[in-house]
């Protein structure tokens, strides 16, 4: 398939498919307890992330036919490809696994859509929130928000649009569980009025709505963590940079898809 064969319909049927593998994370979420084990790199994993991963890589090959997959938990298993197509999908399919863990409902399911080394399209789905945002170039952002099991009707996404920063100071918007000294001193030379903090891709979705200005990330990062934020927020009309404004790329197989640091801004001023 094509970048430009993504369409508003193929958008609700992404959206359709991460809500469906978010009713098997949740089911996890609302047991009793939750096993947690720690991978190699030491981060936590848990059933919910298996099973939803699984749910995910099914429908996609429905979805994109002939698409590669890059999956965080097959990658941390088996290991990253060693080179990225033109074309890929990223998918993490519990971000915010230390909010899942922690029950704040801050956690998400993330698909993104690679092309030419761009995010194009994508979905960030939380479960626990019954919160739903797509996006994809040429198409615009929306999100829909639901019962947390709900899937959303089509008529149910509204459009969304990063804002340009008030003159009074941006709203700076971090990382509930991964703060950082780079981070901090990055935001010392902005002129910050309000701070705020979230957890896993919703803080690109806070940008996004033009809730927050700006969300700086210097701690460790990989692809599939950002791609789908990073694709709802570019349709919204905000964009991702290096810490320095240079582009932020995808498909860093020389780096295990490991990201350096970003920031994520809403609209500029000319």
């Amino acid at each position: 398939m094509t970048v430009d064969a993504v369409d508003a319909r193929l958008l609700n049927e992404l959206a359709r498919l991460c809500v469906e593998a978010g009713r098997t994370i949740l089911d996890v979420y609302e047991a009793e307890s939750i096993a947690v084990r720690a991978k190699d790199d030491r981060s936590p994993v848990t059933e919910a992330d298996e099973r939803a991963e699984a749910i995910l890589i099914s429908g996609l090959a429905a979805l994109f036919p002939h698409v590669p997959v890059i999956a965080e938990e097959a990658s941390s298993r088996d290991g990253a490809p060693a080179s990225a197509p033109e074309t890929f999908l990223l998918v993490d399919p519990l971000d915010g696994t230390r909010e899942f863990i922690a029950r704040n409902g801050e956690f998400t399911v993330n698909v993104g859509l690679v092309s030419g080394g761009a995010p194009v399209a994508g979905c960030v789905h939380a479960p626990a929130l019954g919160a739903t945002w797509i996006g994809a170039a040429g198409l615009g952002a929306s999100v829909a928000r639901a019962a947390s099991r709900e899937i959303p009707a089509s008529s149910a996404f509204q459009p969304i649009a990063a804002r340009t920063a008030p003159a009074e100071g941006l709203c700076a918007v971090a990382s509930r569980s991964h703060a950082d000294p780079q981070t901090e001193a990055y935001l010392s030379t902005l002129p910050v009025a309000h701070r705020r903090s979230a957890g896993s891709s919703l803080k690109f979705c806070l940008v996004a709505e033009g809730e927050a200005d700006v969300y700086p990330r210097f701690g460790p990062t990989m692809e599939w963590d950002t791609a789908a934020g990073h694709a709802v927020l570019a349709a919204a009309g905000g964009s991702v940079t290096s810490p320095d404004g240079g582009r932020f790329r995808y498909g860093k197989a020389d780096a295990g898809f490991r990201n350096g640091g970003f920031v994520a801004w809403g609209r500029r001023s000319a």
